[in-house]
């Protein structure tokens, strides 16, 4: 008879740490097109924050501000956002997301989405439901309350 081994807080903690990481490089796999992880990530960002200042993505993004500055210059390049001064600070400047980057940012939900589902529908339904379970919990685990 195989004994049960029980895992510690650590060793779960460590399991769901490697878990989160690799879903989340399989995720960005998946559903980057036309953009690099950073600008995907600073595209969520700006979708958020609703027409941040440079120094709140840099807080949001948890990057330095010159990043911040070369990373809004190639993705205004590109299409993906515009910028504009502040309305009450002409010394601050706006970032919001133009068609394209909000086109690019939904695209990106979406193959994510896909990529989830299809993945889930390999599953039997009773480890489906056991999925949809522990996305309540984890969402339960990261209230900040």
């Amino acid at each position: 008879m195989e004994e049960a081994t029980i895992e510690t807080s650590a060793e779960t903690a460590a399991r769901l740490r490697r878990v989160v990481t690799r879903l989340n490089r399989k995720l960005r796999a998946s559903a980057l097109g036309g953009v690099s992880p950073a600008q995907a990530s600073m595209l969520a960002s700006i979708a958020k924050l609703e027409s941040p200042s440079l120094g709140d993505l840099a807080i949001e993004e948890q990057i330095q501000p010159p990043s911040v500055t070369r990373l809004v210059k190639d993705m205004q390049l590109a299409g993906l956002i515009a910028m504009s001064p502040h309305p009450e600070d002409r010394r601050s400047t706006r970032v919001t997301l133009t068609a394209t980057g909000r086109k690019e940012l939904d695209t990106i939900r979406k193959k994510k989405a896909e990529f989830i589902e299809r993945k889930l529908l390999t599953l039997s339904l009773d480890d489906q439901r056991r999925v949809r379970e522990a996305a309540a919990l984890l969402e339960k685990f990261l209230d900040p309350q």
